[in-house]
């Protein structure tokens, strides 16, 4: 199976159903880190809002990490504050889902939706 089919089949198709943060989630934070366990790596992606789908980040479709993330994977994300003045904060995240990214801006690029718990 190729890569691109392996992270299609990761892509969950009932995203009416994802449960979107609070507004003041969007106004309070600029970008996310993590790491993944087996990645040498951490990763940090600027936060964006999209009323359709809530809090999430946009990851290249040829990025490793893609491949480690599953829907329903809850992951210790370090939230980095729009106002340098205050600290970051670990919060407990969920995925609720992945889908690609067609036509726009984004082309090429996967949405993954996040939700704090």
């Amino acid at each position: 199976m190729k890569t691109a089919e392996k992270i299609n089949d990761l892509v969950y198709k009932g995203s009416e159903n994802s449960t979107n943060p609070s507004p003041s989630s969007f106004d309070r934070y600029s970008s996310v880190e993590f790491s993944i366990s087996n990645l040498q790596y951490i990763y940090q992606f600027k936060i964006r809002e999209n009323s359709s789908s809530g809090i999430g980040v946009y990851i290249k479709e040829d990025s490793v990490v893609l491949k480690h993330l599953r829907v329903g994977d809850i992951l210790e994300m370090k939230y980095y504050p729009v106002t340098l003045s205050e600290q970051a904060e670990y919060l407990k995240t969920e995925i609720k889902y992945i889908s690609k990214e067609r036509q726009g801006r984004f082309r090429g690029h996967y949405l993954v939706n996040l939700s704090i718990i």
